[in-house]
């Protein structure tokens, strides 16, 4: 069966760094097959710019298995692309027709500044996870899986905030750059085990300072955040954050 192919438009973000001014440049990709993944045809478009003796567009990649989240990009006005449930590395270019103007640009918001073109820095994320995202475990023989009973809705609500994949789509799509879902669903999946209770009075407290000194933007609770989650994390996680806010700053004034 012959695949189909396309010509395209791309208006793509060009930036050298964080301190220049950047702005959108126009480029044509032809005979690009629909089962193509979006960052192979980045990747077409890429080898032609160097045979053009041009610099090729700098963008992050690295599993493309839609497990890292490395491949932040905002296309058409939507972060990872039209597609719902779905990182850009799995985003084909069946979603487009022939003709199509596609319009691409990285993650906006002051906490993740461009690196160049499409790559920001998100090292903000990991100061977050730095300040309290962590456990404390007794070194020697593993304890027996069965010895620390935990409950099924508990397991099951800690796993699916687990499977946040940090990569920032929630702040993207944010009209303030909260970082509220990240920051609820690394909360929550420690929140929600026993193994998370050494930390659990302060670590809520610490992530939540870190995630306002990297200048995140307030939650106003508008939803787009759930709404473009690669994983479908839920909002549900937000209100548990909120929980474990309060009562931590009940504990610390006691």
């Amino acid at each position: 069966m012959a695949h189909k192919s396309m010509n395209l438009t791309l208006k793509v973000w060009r930036q050298k760094n964080a301190k220049t001014t950047g702005q959108f440049e126009s480029y044509q990709v032809k005979n690009i097959s629909e089962e193509m993944s979006f960052l192979e045809m980045f990747d077409v478009l890429n080898e032609q710019l160097v045979q053009e003796n041009k610099e090729p567009i700098a963008f992050d990649h690295d599993c493309r298995e839609g497990i890292c989240g490395m491949c932040s990009m905002y296309i058409d006005g939507k972060p990872h692309g039209p597609w719902q449930a779905n990182t850009t590395c799995q985003l084909h270019m069946r979603a487009f027709k022939d003709g199509d103007t596609i319009t691409v640009e990285p993650w906006r918001a002051n906490a993740f500044p461009v690196l160049k073109d499409l790559v920001v820095d998100r090292t903000s994320f990991d100061r977050i996870i730095q300040a309290g995202g962590y456990v404390s475990v007794n070194t020697g023989n593993a304890v027996d899986g069965n010895s620390l009973p935990i409950n099924k809705n508990a397991a099951d609500d800690s796993f699916a905030a687990a499977m946040c994949i940090g990569c920032g789509a929630c702040v993207a799509a944010c009209k303030n750059s909260s970082a509220m879902l990240f920051l609820s669903a690394k909360v929550s999946h420690l929140a929600l085990l026993p193994q998370g209770d050494p930390e659990r009075s302060t670590r809520v407290m610490n992530m939540v300072a870190q995630m306002d000194k990297e200048g995140f933007g307030a939650c106003t609770n508008t939803g787009a955040c759930e709404a473009t989650c690669p994983k479908e994390i839920s909002l549900s996680n937000i209100a548990r954050l909120n929980q474990e806010y309060l009562l931590s700053s009940l504990t610390a004034s006691n």
